[in-house]
């Protein structure tokens, strides 16, 4: 198994637990220059809320868009946005990827700035 196979096998391990608590997701894509971040409803039909560093607002206050400060300020957006839906309580989804680095400090911002996981 190549290295993308697996972290998508153990994404779905990960998403068949977060169903069986019947919260929305705070769900996550990482790659080499950008990351992304959304909140997703119960039933994965739609999006509640969204940030990425692709954005001009999380952009534009950033000098670096592939660091663990770019990822903080998405968790803090992505934290104010889904507060703003009404969302205070997520399972996070991290999508295969490991709780470290990037990862971890978008979670952490996440949880500073009010979201519950």
């Amino acid at each position: 198994m190549d290295k993308k196979s697996t972290r998508l096998k153990r994404a779905l391990k990960l998403r068949s637990k977060i169903k069986k608590f019947d919260v929305n997701r705070l769900t996550i894509h990482r790659t080499s220059q950008h990351i992304y971040a959304q909140v997703l409803s119960t039933d994965g039909k739609s999006t509640l809320a969204a940030a990425s560093t692709v954005q001009a607002e999380v952009k534009g206050a950033l000098k670096n868009t592939s660091n663990i400060n770019a990822a903080s300020e998405v968790g803090k957006a992505i934290a104010q946005k889904a507060l703003a839906a009404g969302v205070t309580v997520v399972a996070f989804d991290r999508s295969g990827f490991k709780y470290h680095g990037r990862v971890k400090a978008l979670a952490d911002a996440a949880r500073e700035a009010g979201l519950k996981f």
